[in-house]
Formats: C-alpha cells, structure tokens, sequence
C-alpha cells in the first residue's frame, strides 16, 4: 500500500473505473470536459493547470486564440469540471525584461508557501520557463525567467528539498525539438537555477519506443509515502509524426535526480477521437494532477490533440503497483 502525502481534498472530481477496466488510468465519460470554443476567441484550448481553491477550483488555461495567437488565462470552477475561463489573457505586474511579451503556453500551477506559482513556456528570444504566482488568480505578478532559452515544461515541485527550491525542465531547441530529456535544477530563491541533475531521458531501441524521442514533465510532482510520483509525456516519431503519451515514474523523495521506478508501458495514450483528431492528432500531454490523501484518488487533467482538455482518474496504489510491476529499470 502506498500512501499520498498531502491534503484531504473531498470534493476532488471523480468517477469510479469501469467495471472491467484493466488500465492503469480510465477517462472520464463526459470528456473533452473543456471545448475548444469554451471562449468566445479561442481556437483551442488544452494542456492546462488547476489548483484546489477556496472550496473550489481555479485554473490557468492555454488558450490559443483564432489568430493562433498563443496566452494564458485564468479560469474558475466549483466542480473541476464545468469552468468559467476569462475571455481576457492574464496581464502581469512585474517582470521587468522577462516581461517582454512574445508568446506564453503550457502553465503548470504549484501551491508552495501560502502562494500559487505558475510556470509556464515564455518567449524570450526563444522558449524559456516563465515564472510568476498569484494569491487569489485576479492579480498577477511575473518574477525572473528560470532559464537560458531553450527551455520547455519548467515544473516546480510543491515543497523545497534539501532547504532549496526544485524544478524538473526539459531543455530544448528554438524548434519543434526532435529530441529532449528532463532535468532537476534547484534554487535558494526562485531567481538564481544550478546544481542542474539529468533525471531521465529518452529510450532507445525497442524496449519501451513509445517514448523513444523525447520526454517531459507533466504536473506538479506528487509526493507519496515511497517517493515522488511523476507523471511526463513520451513521444516517438512515426510515419504519421509525432505522437505523445503519457508515461509514469517514481523518483527519491531526497534526491529526486534518482530514479527509482519507471514504466515500460505507458499509462494513457491516443485512442479516443477527440485525443486522435484535432489541430495536432494523437496527442495526450497532462499538465495538472488533483489529488485528495484521504482516499488515495487522484484526477489528471490533459490536453488532447493540441485542441480540447480531458479529464482521467487513478489512484495512488492503483498507478504505482502499474510502475513497479512494469518498471523499465529492472
């Protein structure tokens, strides 16, 4: 039995597995719990990031606009399923030359220290991770940019380790990056990034080719009683382009450089035609996990096809016995 370690969260989204369902994660019935027109603007709207907030929910959302125009928004819920998104991109405060606006996607949000911190693909000469937080997600403040360009999917973890701030990223190139692999980088104050750690990379060969090209961070780390719980994205490159899954590891709660277990197999891959059709098809890519300590569930939200949000369910003993029993080290 493995155990979360954080918050009760009794009103988290959640429908039962299917009776017969052998996979590690099931979807929910009513998805895409998001439209790409759920904004009068929007072109899309995918790879989001919710958060737990006053009794609620609140979220950052990528909305891409009819002019494929790349921003974020701030959006509301009091179910984790039906929201009210901003017509309106976030504006931040601050920032200084960071600020400097060229395009933002992808948001990651993490409740650390009393303040809800988001990361997010900022356009600064090329992508780097964009970082800022919020305390109510009305006013928003914009902080220094984490990294050099190129940088992708700066994921920070909800607690400080070792006395510092932590990160996972995945540097990259000013493309569409044909390779990529994650990192740990640590911080004393959320400004200055080193004592930089290969975590994972790709897998080469046939033992797992399903992320064979590149991989990276989705949400925000979960911690249990056996290590911090990572949920990333694999891609391989096929006859028919890029396609993205997700994929599930385990990494030392002290030295999360370390890992300790990783499946062969992925956990949720394309297979429903909202996920297998749209702007970019075959794309399941999480950037938002909810989860709730006194039963063990936990709800992923994930962009589907570049185009639509989804929403899937696990538990913590169901996703890590996945791990071990599939893990790729051994």
């Amino acid at each position: 039995m493995s155990k979360l370690i954080g918050a009760a969260l009794p009103n988290i989204p959640w429908q039962d597995c299917p009776p017969g369902c052998r996979e590690p994660v099931w979807r929910y019935s009513g998805n895409p719990i998001i439209q790409r027109d759920a904004i009068p603007t929007s072109n899309s709207i995918f790879n989001s990031a919710v958060a737990p907030f006053r009794g609620g929910f609140a979220g950052i959302f990528r909305c891409d606009s009819r002019a494929v125009e790349m921003n974020i928004h701030a959006g509301f819920s009091e179910d984790g399923l039906r929201w009210k998104i901003s017509p309106q991109a976030i504006r931040f405060q601050g920032g200084g030359e960071a600020a400097r606006y060229e395009y933002r996607y992808d948001p990651r949000v993490c409740r650390l220290e009393g303040r809800y911190y988001i990361t997010w693909c900022n356009g600064y000469h090329g992508p780097t991770i964009g970082l800022g937080y919020t305390e109510d997600f009305q006013a928003f403040h914009q902080l220094e940019n984490t990294f050099l360009p190129y940088n992708r999917n700066g994921v920070l973890f909800p607690r400080k380790i070792g006395g510092r701030y932590a990160m996972l990223s995945r540097p990259s190139d000013g493309g569409h990056t044909p390779f990529g692999d994650i990192f740990y980088s640590e911080s004393p104050d959320l400004t200055y990034w080193g004592r930089h750690r290969f975590v994972m990379g790709t897998v080469p060969g046939n033992a797992s080719a399903w992320q064979s090209l590149k991989v990276g961070p989705g949400p925000v780390p979960i911690e249990t009683d056996l290590g911090w719980l990572l949920l990333y994205h694999g891609v391989i490159n096929t006859c028919n382009g890029f396609v993205y899954r997700v994929g599930g590891a385990l990494l030392d709660r002290d030295e999360p450089w370390k890992v300790l277990a990783r499946s062969r197999f992925y956990l949720l891959g394309p297979q429903e035609p909202y996920e297998c059709v749209g702007d970019v098809p075959n794309v399941t890519f999480p950037c938002a996990a909810l989860t709730d300590a006194g039963t063990g569930r936990i709800a992923i939200y994930y962009g589907c096809a570049d185009t639509v949000t989804g929403l899937a369910f696990t538990t913590v003993d169901r996703l890590v016995n996945y791990i071990q029993e599939n893990n790729l080290l051994f």
